[in-house]
């Protein structure tokens, strides 16, 4: 039995701009807790992956926002 086609469905109208921003400040606040918590020296690696997930979200905000400029 054949499959009846159904159209594609809308894309779903996002605030791509926000929710980059809520996850590089989420990286942010654990940064610093972890800054002031100081983890023990085998777990230093959490502190460079919030660094990484901050340049992340640093970078996404700007390709997200770089159509827009045009």
């Amino acid at each position: 039995m054949k499959q009846q086609w159904h159209p594609d469905p809308e894309p779903i109208k996002t605030n791509d701009t926000a929710a980059i921003a809520i996850g590089t400040a989420a990286w942010g606040v654990a940064l610093v807790l972890l800054l002031i918590l100081r983890p023990a020296p085998e777990h230093q690696w959490w502190i460079w992956t919030c660094v990484t997930g901050i340049a992340f979200g640093l970078f996404g905000l700007w390709f997200v926002n770089r159509p827009a400029r045009r």
